[in-house]
């Protein structure tokens, strides 16, 4: 059995940081699980890839990831570089035969995503989609009850996910606004996360019909910027906001269940509400990010005079994932859907099958996420066989 995993990491922003914090914390709550050894990170500045090896824990750093992937004392690339870079990495990590976990969405284009599972099939490689929000162990608890038809028959999945961090006009044009590196907006980087937890937990949807609005057509260029946040003159020039600020769309499930999903920058006073609400013949559940460690459950067999949606706290043993953490009541947050998302990509890696989600849950995300595009340009429902 595997006891260590080395591991070299591309990119060391947001995504870098949280990806380092799980790296870290796995084999302190996960004890059998292989540990991840932090070789290398790598990025394009050096001094400051340096200083991010420093302060998050790597052994190495590196400003060539072509280099870092010719190495042959590294065993997984772990992808969390903006979009664009994707493609190109997880081609050369899959040839050269390295396990690959890359960050969500997977690539520019549904093209460029199957060419991507393509070559990691070919290399039998394990590899991996970031969807972290399924490592939820509130979200893992409507999993099971809805794989053991506790819920009955499922009839409505709705979804929203909520941000307000570029309402201002004056918020610069950071890499995420721009469709040639991010892919697209709101709709790639929120709606992405809700169409993986819509297949998850529902299944696969057959049909869609969006629309879409950038409100903020052009924006400051941004002077700096690091994850979220960005320093840029309102008095400077200006670029082009070349992707979504608002992606809203309707679908139909393969198994007749019908879904809403809406994802936007524009929400005032939502810092980052990723929520859903599943009703099935038997009972119903609610789900806010915001309250991860909640769970708002109904059940159709309750007594009348007690009916209602009961809050469920996901922190007892009975929880996915909880008994390696604190005592019932005592919550966890954000970085450790991260933790959980390595531990099943190291397990797996172990016990020799895919991880899930793999990079094929990552094509089919992609799929639907142009299927909803091609809907908005010709203003009609896309059957996601189409794409």
């Amino acid at each position: 059995m595997l006891v260590s995993l080395r591991v070299g990491m591309i990119g060391y922003k947001f995504m870098g940081k949280a990806h380092s914090n799980a790296y870290r914390a796995l084999p302190m709550f996960f004890p059998k699980a292989a540990k991840p050894e932090m070789a290398v990170i790598c990025g394009r500045d050096g001094q400051a890839v340096q200083e991010a090896a420093d302060r998050f824990g790597w052994a190495e750093s590196e400003t060539d990831w072509r280099a870092l992937i010719a190495r042959e004392d590294i065993d997984i690339i772990d992808i969390n570089a903006p979009s664009d870079a994707h493609k190109e990495i997880a081609l050369s990590a899959a040839q050269a035969g390295k396990h690959i976990f890359c960050e969500k969405p997977l690539a520019l284009s549904l093209k460029d995503a199957r060419e991507m599972l393509q070559a990691a099939e070919t290399a039998g490689i394990k590899h991996m989609t970031g969807f972290n929000y399924r490592f939820s162990p509130a979200v893992q608890l409507v999993k099971k009850l809805i794989t053991s038809g506790r819920l009955g028959q499922i009839y409505h999945f709705r979804a929203w996910f909520l941000q307000d961090w570029i309402l201002d006009p004056s918020f610069p044009l950071v890499w995420r606004l721009q469709k040639e590196i991010a892919g697209s907006g709101s709709h790639g980087d929120l709606g992405a996360h809700l169409i993986d937890l819509a297949h998850y937990l529902v299944g696969d949807l057959e049909e869609v019909i969006g629309m879409s609005e950038t409100f903020i057509k052009e924006r400051p260029l941004a002077a700096e910027m690091t994850g979220l946040s960005a320093k840029g003159s309102a008095d400077g020039p200006k670029g082009e906001v070349t992707v979504d600020d608002a992606t809203l769309f309707l679908s139909r499930f393969k198994n007749g269940a019908l879904g809403s999903f809406e994802a936007t920058r524009f929400a005032a006073g939502h810092r980052s509400t990723n929520a859903f609400e599943i009703n099935g013949s038997l009972g119903s559940v609610r789900f806010d990010f915001e309250r991860m460690n909640e769970l708002e459950v109904y059940f159709t067999s309750d007594a009348e005079d007690v009916q209602g949606f009961r809050r469920v706290l996901a922190t007892d043993p009975a929880h996915a994932y909880a008994e390696a953490w604190w005592p019932p009541g005592h919550t966890i947050g954000f970085e450790h859907t991260f933790i959980h998302e390595f531990l099943e990509f190291t397990t797996a890696i172990q016990e020799n099958r895919q991880p899930e989600p793999s990079f094929a849950d990552g094509v089919k995300c992609q799929a639907v996420l142009e299927a909803v595009d091609r809907s908005i340009a010709e203003r009609r429902w896309v059957s996601i066989s189409e794409m």
